[in-house]
């Protein structure tokens, strides 16, 4: 008996999408990091990375690297700044760090040493999402000489930039020039070339689509793109056409149909959340509930409903709520209704036990 609710993984659409992507970053030699946190490090997905060529598989969270130790060909990269907690985890796992931090990186180097690897670092520069990085200029270059010519067991492989996480800064032609303009300043110090000089993630593809990347710009950390193309077009306006939409569907089930007022009865307060929702009286109205809710997606407003001439209404902890008066079909207890997905719902559902994962291969 098949269990909902469920989602549906396809994983021919996700390679292509990852050969698609690889291809086009590659016209510009530009390497593509797989970030694969999007879908929690989901082995049957990550592996895919590995399989399509990609040199590089990177996330936040070392226990989706983890699995993939001694399984594939591509380095591994942790791309959230390591605690200090964690660094013995960091040198075993991983093969790639990005850093803000002497103190760690000092740790880095020693717990390197005592597991007798070298272990490569990117230092990243801040260039004002006020994130990660380092934001005085003279201070990562202290950091790249201090790993050069001091930390023997890290490798300095380049530097980096985060835009458009927190501050919602874009990844402007200009904002990446100054970080080219850094990353020579530290090749002069040191007296070579850095392998990679790491221009951001997603959002700085519309830069590729444009023709405007400033050419020592060679790595992007990219989750979203690959997973969710559509972003390529809603976002920037740039033709991702040649990429595979609806890699994810979720399906799920009815447990209730029933005729009911679409105001609340009663005295209102707050609901599960702690919210004080707004409700629009538009007489009875035809529900239907399915056993899904905001502990599994947490954004309902991300949510896209496939039903025709139904809508959300709303969604407590383990329902959602779907008005189904004027749907295109007739609706029973124990039918499917499928949704589309964005990143943002993908991160929960992924991460919940409750969720069926079924992969199309």
């Amino acid at each position: 008996m098949l269990k909902y609710p469920r989602l549906i993984i396809d994983l021919k659409k996700l390679e292509h999408n990852i050969k698609e992507l690889k291809s086009f970053c590659g016209k510009d030699s530009i390497d593509v990091a797989g970030v694969i946190k999007g879908f929690n490090g989901s082995l049957d997905m990550a592996l895919k990375y590995d399989e399509m060529g990609l040199p590089i598989i990177a996330s936040s969270r070392l226990e989706h690297l983890e699995p993939l130790k001694g399984k594939v060909k591509a380095k591994l990269m942790t791309i959230r700044i390591p605690m200090l907690s964690e660094i013995s985890d960091v040198i075993r796992i991983t093969d790639i760090s990005l850093n803000s931090e002497i103190e760690v990186l000092k740790a880095l180097n020693k717990e390197a040493l005592k597991q007798d690897k070298t272990h490569d670092v990117i230092l990243m520069k801040d260039l004002g999402d006020l994130r990660e990085g380092f934001w005085d200029e003279h201070e990562i270059i202290e950091a790249a000489l201090l790993v050069e010519n001091e930390l023997s067991n890290l490798n300095l492989l380049g530097i980096g930039t985060n835009l458009g996480c927190y501050g919602s800064i874009v990844p402007t032609v200009d904002k990446l020039n100054e970080l080219v303009y850094v990353a020579e300043k530290i090749e002069d110090k040191i007296g070579r070339k850095l392998q990679y000089i790491s221009g951001g993630a997603t959002s700085s593809l519309p830069r590729l689509f444009e023709g405007n990347m400033p050419k020592r710009i060679n790595m992007l950390r990219v989750g979203e793109a690959i997973i969710f193309p559509e972003v390529i077009k809603d976002d920037w306006n740039c033709d991702a056409s040649f990429m595979e939409k609806e890699v994810f569907k979720l399906q799920t089930e009815v447990v209730e149909i029933k005729i009911k007022p679409s105001y609340p009865v009663g005295e209102t307060y707050i609901d599960a959340f702690g919210n004080k929702p707004v409700y629009e009286d538009i007489g009875n109205r035809k529900r239907a509930l399915v056993a899904l809710g905001k502990v599994d997606y947490a954004f309902l407003d991300k949510l896209q409903l496939l039903e025709e001439e139904a809508f959300i209404v709303g969604a407590s902890s383990d329902h959602t709520i779907i008005d189904i008066t004027d749907a295109k079909r007739d609706i029973y207890v124990g039918d499917i209704i499928e949704f589309g997905l964005c990143y943002q719902t993908l991160v929960y559902l992924t991460n919940s036990d409750n969720v069926n994962k079924v992969f199309i291969k």
